[in-house]
């Protein structure tokens, strides 16, 4: 599985032939990618924010994965896509797409489509990307990884997603103001008992300006045996 993140909240997800892009947002001070260049087979969509579904209309026709209110926001707004199950799907669900298996789980964060209050997009989430499809059989073998999303800390990292869909690396939000912060991000990676974390939705806007370093310290400091990966913009880690 490689794993590239295009700053903010984007992220472009291989596993084995199938490509995925999650939150395409491409106007952000992280990256100097072409949305034009990224030809995936499915756009997911954590939420309707206008920071995480601004460039969707790039990929017009891409399989599309996101909640069926945020499927039909786009299709009205951005052009037809190839929805997955003809409608899209949700919360808690599983969806095999090419040599994937996409879990939706909920995030704890706002949901009004390209930021406005006028439609609601409904709950947002986040998504638990696998090559093989989770059981409550422990599968040393598959590989998972975890993008939270826009999210704050919530239980189910430690009751639900760590223990049972097993995650080996993880995405968060570290940026504070909108999301979790590093401490509270620190958190989730160490209920999340994941092998690798990264920082994501920080430094796009004055809100959301961190030091990185506070979370690499953070996470430290919960004894969590997670490395973190402070990843550039446009820079691929393999899992």
């Amino acid at each position: 599985m490689e794993l590239t993140w295009y700053g903010h909240s984007t992220w472009h997800v291989t596993v084995d032939d199938t490509e995925l892009l999650i939150d395409p947002f491409f106007d952000n001070p992280h990256t100097d990618t072409d949305p034009e260049e990224l030809d995936p087979d499915y756009v997911l969509l954590t939420h309707g924010h206008a920071d995480h579904i601004g460039d969707v209309d790039r990929y017009e026709g891409s399989g599309l994965v996101a909640t069926p209110e945020v499927v039909e926001y786009c299709e009205d707004n951005f052009g037809e896509f190839d929805a997955v199950g003809g409608m899209g799907m949700n919360l808690g669900g599983t969806v095999e797409i090419g040599d994937a298996f996409v879990t939706m789980h909920r995030a704890d964060h706002t949901n009004g489509m390209d930021t406005g209050y006028g439609t609601s997009g409904g709950m947002p989430g986040g998504f638990i990307i696998s090559d093989t499809k989770p059981t409550q059989v422990s599968d040393a073998e598959s590989t998972t990884f975890y993008h939270a999303g826009d999210t704050g800390l919530m239980t189910e990292m430690r009751d639900v997603i760590g223990p049972f869909l097993e995650p080996d690396a993880a995405a968060v939000p570290v940026g504070d103001h909108f999301t979790m912060g590093p401490m509270q991000a620190a958190v989730a990676v160490d209920w999340l008992d994941v092998d690798h974390a990264f920082p994501m939705h920080y430094d796009t806007f004055p809100p959301i300006e961190i030091d990185t370093q506070d979370f690499v310290n953070e996470v430290k400091g919960t004894g969590s045996d997670a490395e973190v990966h402070v990843l550039d913009g446009d820079e691929t880690f393999e899992l």
